[in-house]
């Protein structure tokens, strides 16, 4: 069952996107997607591939800048219409301050070869939050105990599986101390029976009532561990709703057709 949120914190939007667009040329990978995620909830994406699920992602947190639309993060405005309907960003150190509220975990590990498991970690804490070492280090500690890679932290990546490697790079997400974690498609890259190990530290960031945004085509963990589930097809949302109501009543006939293929 999905963790349950108090009335408090299903009212509390962190996430607030609205009506967002975006191209790459010729091609609109986004056409006027809204979607509010609230404090402790955990929203899984599901859709075909090229629905414009991971781009979304991208756009929360300015790996990839919109055309048109808005998007509040814990209150925040990180991008508004102008007086021409184009989006406007605050400041880039504006940029940079809002989006370190979100920690993002990619299909690749993006972890940095040269360095052991416990300096992936601490990296980013002392270099750009300025955390000194005796203070992050423990923490650091702590985080791979959590996903249990405690053992692992003076090994290189190279040594490590692909599941391990996405253990790592969750904690190393968390180091940062987001209030949102993304993640696309977490799993993809893994094979079937690491895939487990990298879903079980998830359910637990959830059961903590971390807010989370998934994108993901693992369909049981969509099923069990979100409070909400949105299905996305050609950049636009099909339909949303309870993680029951979807599985077993899809209300849109395009909703119905990508779930037959996929369960």
């Amino acid at each position: 069952m999905p963790p349950m949120m108090s009335k408090e914190q299903s009212k509390m939007k962190i996430i607030e996107a609205y009506d967002i667009y975006k191209r790459f040329q010729n091609l609109e990978v986004l056409k006027g997607v809204s979607l509010t995620v609230g404090k402790g909830e955990v929203v899984a994406v599901i859709g075909p591939s090229g629905s414009g699920k991971s781009t979304f992602l991208r756009c929360l947190n300015h790996l990839e800048t919109i055309e048109r639309g808005s998007i509040k993060i814990g209150g925040e405005l990180l991008v508004s219409p102008g007086a021409d309907g184009r989006s406007r960003y605050v400041s880039d150190a504006e940029v940079r301050r809002i989006c370190g509220k979100m920690g993002m975990v990619f299909q690749q590990f993006n972890l940095f070869p040269h360095l052991t498991v416990l300096e992936n970690l601490i990296e980013a804490p002392i270099l750009v939050q300025g955390v000194k070492p005796e203070h992050i280090i423990p923490e650091a500690e702590a985080l791979l105990r959590k996903v249990g890679l405690a053992e692992k932290r003076n090994n290189y990546p190279s040594r490590l599986s692909g599941g391990q490697k996405q253990r790592v790079a969750i904690a190393r997400a968390l180091a940062m101390k987001p209030d949102i974690m993304l993640f696309d498609e977490p799993t993809s890259a893994l094979d079937p029976e690491l895939t487990g190990e990298v879903l079980k530290a998830m359910r637990q960031l959830a059961e903590e009532h971390m807010t989370m945004l998934v994108v993901t085509h693992e369909m049981a963990f969509a099923r069990e561990v979100a409070n909400r589930v949105i299905f996305m097809d050609n950049g636009e949302i099909v339909e949303e709703g309870a993680p029951e109501a979807i599985f077993t009543a899809p209300a849109h006939p395009r909703t119905r057709a990508f779930l037959e293929r996929m369960l």
